[in-house]
């Protein structure tokens, strides 16, 4: 018998956050050893009417690829994955890492060649989603892989994923509602604004979200989420930021990063550990080095780092920027192979204002 929260799960995913249709195709991508949830969710599309079709995920397959590829190799994308991209209606991708730091010893080089070849993919799957064509879902298996990163016995970690997703609740769904209820209303309020800053301790900040749209991410694309977020205006960034988290992508950590931002771009970048992979990364085109989002968690579900984005961006009380790619929905237009995103702690001693009036102050919203 599965865990009966792996089926309220695949509930979720399926009935809220992808809001599956008789007759699309729903493509999921998932890990191997999370066929109990991919399970799960297979059954509950065949019992709303849609046609699923699975796919592997792998990143032992990736290292081979990545180790032993010639550069044209590197350089070329699967025409399998363009026609899925384009063609599916719904997406569902469950992350289920056998091995985090499988891909620590490629040359990022190779990385950064294998990402610039899917740049159309990413274009793409930008694109529909931004237009509501596509409808996805991002979600993690917990395994012990990310239960060792969080540090935390894999029980600990179900019960981490599971608390965090409201799977553990009588009426998940009712309590993803009512957390977009409550962003709704700081997104409307946002709503028209020109100017933000952020003043604290590790930030000194202004950037313009004049013209831009905040998203309110409550569930449907990220499980779990939390977050309003924005695509700030491209060259309007100035000051610094000293991210109080390690930024972890591609089987890295690079630790104590630093930004200093002039007119948008990033001008200088430090770190206390992977520098030199932080600054090959942030030169892999011209767009890395400008902001594609700047987002405000909201989940104060989740109160420790373990080590992936999908729930650290989430924590309450604090904001991630991300260079790189911008959310077209948002209004942003900084286009990049990369969309890489930094968190900074603002619970204490931090305040944001917009247009002059304050927003938010030691991790609380006060409007």
């Amino acid at each position: 018998m599965p865990d009966p929260r792996l089926s309220k799960l695949a509930n979720v995913l399926v009935d809220y956050s992808t809001q599956v249709r008789p007759g699309e195709w729903v493509h999921i991508t998932a890990g191997r050893i999370a066929v109990p949830l991919v399970r799960e969710v297979v059954r509950r599309v065949l019992e709303v009417g849609g046609y699923p079709t699975t796919s592997l995920d792998c990143d032992e397959l990736e290292e081979v690829y990545l180790t032993h590829g010639n550069e044209a190799q590197l350089q070329w994308a699967s025409p399998v994955d363009m026609f899925v991209i384009e063609a599916m209606k719904v997406s569902i991708f469950i992350a289920a890492p056998e091995n985090t730091r499988v891909l620590s010893a490629i040359d990022p080089a190779r990385q950064q060649m294998r990402q610039s070849a899917y740049r159309q993919w990413t274009d793409t799957y930008m694109r529909r989603s931004a237009s509501g064509d596509l409808r996805w879902v991002m979600t993690n298996y917990p395994c012990l892989a990310l239960a060792q990163e969080a540090e935390m016995s894999l029980t600990d970690y179900e019960d981490f994923v599971f608390g965090a997703t409201f799977v553990d609740r009588p009426d998940p769904v009712q309590c993803w509602q009512q957390l977009y209820a409550e962003q709704e209303r700081l997104v409307k309020w946002l709503a028209g604004k020109k100017m933000l800053a952020i003043r604290g301790p590790h930030a000194n900040l202004s950037l313009s979200i004049e013209g831009r749209k905040f998203i309110n991410s409550a569930g449907d694309q990220n499980m779990p989420s939390g977050e309003i977020f924005t695509g700030p205006v491209e060259n309007s960034a100035n000051g610094w930021v000293e991210f109080s988290y390690p930024a972890i992508t591609m089987g890295r950590a690079v630790e104590g990063i630093r930004m200093e931002f002039k007119d948008g771009r990033v001008v200088k970048a430090t770190a206390e550990k992977n520098e030199d992979f932080l600054l090959k990364m942030l030169d892999i085109d011209p767009g890395a080095r400008y902001l594609g989002e700047l987002g405000l968690g909201t989940n104060y579900g989740i109160q420790r780092f373990t080590r992936d984005i999908l729930y650290d961006e989430k924590i309450g009380g604090t904001f991630h920027l991300a260079v790189g790619n911008s959310y077209p929905e948002t209004g942003g237009v900084n286009q990049s192979s990369i969309h890489w995103d930094f968190i900074c702690d603002a619970k204490t001693d931090t305040e944001i204002h917009v247009d002059g009036e304050l927003f938010y102050r030691d991790g609380h919203f006060q409007v």
